[in-house]
């Protein structure tokens, strides 16, 4: 423990970022406010230390939305350090909250990490004078020396200035125990859970939470950026992570919760442990998970769902075998139907996850995809707007595959910033992807399925209603010339 001496006042903020389409207003914070899982796991870690931690998100139900009412409001803490963790979109709203609160209170310190700093690293301090340091790769430890004192140009992961000249020391080695590190700092968000909510119809009960419970992926497809977790997969015990959601039910009454872990199903031991400990000493939570085709055996999946698991994510991207081999190794259609199929005979609900707009894209291709998903019998589906981002394989090479408009505020699967050669234009695109999703929701099969579930779905038919105005808004950009 650090002496009261180098204790530190520390905010830690999650930037809002543009996250919606130019010229409407925002509304993903409605539809799908998510916890800001790596930050709360870095305020944890430095509460242990020792610091004073405060975090403020800036997509939170009671945040401002002008950068201005933002930064009184984290002044308002009388921070020493503030540390920033930003993703491409949200790196410019990060960069300027750090330039206004270095223009009202000089002596605090900024810190800024993320993904976007991790696969950009010093040219980004160079650029961007109003950070004073860099993290890259995982902020926990990396940020808990900055903040004890310890001199920049020994500790790993920071980047830094000497003499004004940008400096980035050697990589921080990954966190090889992650059970060592501490719940992340839920208390500290304000607002949870109530205020924090998944994607409706994901969830029968509430309220809902998130967890992530290893880092890393043993793949690399050509779109993902690894730039913090690398490659390896590390991973929670099956304790942990039963612990981690005993916490989560007890402390904060949560009834359902969505875990991102890319490979969640990877070992199977720690999942077989997990589903016998839920399975025995029931915590009355349901939760969704994400799996990969060839990690998903009949007997682990009537475990999953014995274990109280609601449904389960398959990344599938596109049914153009071309597309497939080219951006997702080791996935073949066949496969995915048949992924599918044994899903849904568990009694799992399945969602597939998609992505329009990649490298080598075609109409053709497109219809395709589209046919295959209309097939599968999908309980619900996610169709991303493929985005470059700089730490994928493909960055190097992008601007030979199409156009690129990079601007980071709309890279955020939400908007095509990238034009394969084979569309004719980024409007051809739009009406595309608007078609192809419209068309899924409107299947007879789809919603009949939905139809038969809605009492099991009152909760977020509830939400739907009371956020009405701004549902339908978000409605009429699936609308061709709205």
């Amino acid at each position: 423990m650090i002496s009261a001496k180098q204790k530190k006042r520390i905010v830690l903020v999650h930037p809002r970022g543009f996250n919606w389409f130019p010229g409407k207003t925002d509304i993903t914070d409605i539809a799908n406010r998510m916890v800001p899982q790596g930050l709360l796991s870095v305020a944890a870690y430095l509460i242990r230390e020792g610091h004073t931690v405060f975090v403020y998100d800036c997509l939170g139900s009671r945040a401002p939305v002008d950068l201005a009412g933002q930064v009184k409001a984290i002044l308002s803490f009388d921070p020493q350090m503030v540390g920033f963790s930003a993703t491409t979109s949200s790196f410019p709203d990060a960069a300027e909250l750090a330039l206004k609160i270095q223009e009202q209170s000089p002596d605090v310190t900024t810190v800024c990490g993320g993904v976007h700093v991790s696969a950009l690293e010093g040219n980004l301090l160079n650029e961007y004078p109003a950070f004073d340091y860099l993290i890259a790769g995982e902020g926990e430890i990396t940020m808990a020396e900055l903040a004890a004192g310890l001199d920049p140009s020994g500790i790993p992961g920071l980047i830094h200035r000497r003499h004004n000249e940008v400096i980035t020391n050697e990589p921080r080695p990954k966190i090889a125990d992650l059970d060592s590190l501490p719940f992340p700092a839920y208390e500290k968000l304000q607002g949870f859970p109530g205020d924090y909510h998944l994607p409706l119809f994901s969830y029968i009960n509430t309220p809902g939470s998130t967890m992530i419970t290893s880092r890393g992926c043993l793949y690399q497809c050509s779109y993902c950026d690894r730039s913090v977790f690398k490659k390896g997969f590390r991973y929670n015990s099956a304790a942990y992570i039963y612990e981690h959601m005993k916490y989560l039910r007890t402390k904060f009454h949560v009834r359902h919760i969505n875990i991102y872990d890319d490979l969640f199903t990877a070992n199977r031991e720690r999942i077989v442990q997990l589903c016998d400990k839920l399975v025995n000493f029931p915590l009355g939570i349901n939760f969704n998970c994400a799996v990969r085709v060839g990690f998903t055996d009949d007997d682990l999946l009537m475990m999953l769902k014995s274990a109280g698991c609601l449904m389960v994510s398959l990344g599938i991207e596109s049914a153009d075998p071309q597309m497939l081999t080219r951006h997702k190794s080791g996935v073949s259609l066949d496969a995915v139907q048949n992924t599918i199929e044994r899903i849904q005979k568990a009694g799992l609900r399945a969602k597939g996850l998609f992505m329009m707009g990649l490298p080598g894209e075609t109409e053709e291709s497109i219809r395709r995809t589209s046919d295959f998903i209309v097939s599968l019998g999908l309980d619900d589906m996610n169709m991303a707007k493929f985005t470059p981002f700089p730490g994928a394989p493909l960055w190097k090479t992008i601007r030979e595959e199409g156009t690129f408009h990079e601007d980071w505020r709309l890279m955020n699967c939400l908007n095509f910033v990238f034009v394969p050669k084979g569309i004719v234009s980024k409007e051809r695109l739009d009406q595309l992807y608007n078609e192809h999703v419209k068309r899924f929701y409107s299947d007879y099969g789809w919603r009949r399925k939905f139809r038969g579930r809605i009492w099991q779905h009152r909760k977020s038919m509830m939400y739907l209603l009371r956020h009405l105005p701004a549902f339908w808004s978000a409605k009429n950009q699936f609308e061709p010339g709205k």
